[in-house]
């Protein structure tokens, strides 16, 4: 999936199915009230929080933010204000059912709409692939933050960025050179390998799981049989950044 119209319908689809809401949360060991369409586990999102560094009073981009759960979660632990942008409408209005304190508005990685240096953090939880072209949504991420303020990234890069096997958005994740390109200082870039292996977990028990007629969970297992021949060409990664 690439474009928007491809997610709406990922998200009208994952929004009729407790099913695959069940697996991804027992799985992830997410809170009960957490709605994910990504991969970020209850203990990844420990961390983030911890490298975001908000609290009352700061503003937190959540980009590319999908339904809106880690950005609603982060928002209740830390008592910040949330922004949340996704190029899906479906998604959009699915997170403004949820939390009307929140700003949920229709955007792009490369293009948010929000000014200048008008928010304290920004997080992008396993999106920036999508980005097209890369460096202008890392630039976009600079473009918002105030400065001194915390860029948090989850994603994944090849190990061999020359095994065509994977997806060529996958090949060409390189944050640890990208970042500093767009001006951050800063950066770290962390391989999680415990993080994978629940997404790996993840993936097997979708396999496994008997749903006929829900097309949420037949995505997941057409992902499943997509990802798992080649999954350990990739490696899973935290990067953090200050403007």
């Amino acid at each position: 999936m690439t474009s928007a119209e491809d997610f709406d319908r990922w998200y009208a689809d994952r929004g009729e199915s407790p099913i695959a809401d069940e697996l991804v949360r027992r799985v992830l060991d997410l809170p009960a009230d957490l709605e994910s369409t990504s991969l970020l586990g209850g203990a990844g999102l420990a961390e983030v929080v911890t490298a975001l560094d908000v609290r009352a009073g700061h503003v937190l981009l959540d980009l590319a933010c999908g339904r809106g759960g880690y950005g609603l979660e982060i928002a209740r632990r830390t008592g910040c204000r949330l922004v949340g942008v996704d190029f899906s409408a479906v998604a959009i209005a699915q997170a403004r059912q949820r939390a009307r304190d929140a700003d949920f508005r229709v955007g792009t990685l490369t293009a948010t709409g929000l000014h200048p240096r008008s928010v304290d953090a920004v997080l992008v939880v396993d999106a920036m692939q999508f980005a097209e072209p890369k460096p202008a949504a890392m630039k976009e991420c600079f473009r918002v933050l105030r400065p001194g303020g915390r860029l948090v990234i989850t994603c994944w890069e090849a190990v061999d960025p020359g095994d065509e096997r994977l997806p060529a958005r996958m090949r060409e994740m390189d944050l640890a050179a990208q970042l500093p390109l767009a001006g951050f200082a800063d950066v770290k870039v962390v391989e999680k390998p415990e993080w994978r292996a629940i997404e790996r977990r993840m993936w097997e028990e979708a396999l496994a799981v008997d749903a006929p007629g829900d097309p949420a969970m037949g995505s997941m297992r057409e992902e499943a049989r997509r990802v798992l021949p080649t999954f350990d060409g990739l490696r899973r990664v935290l990067a953090t950044a200050t403007r």
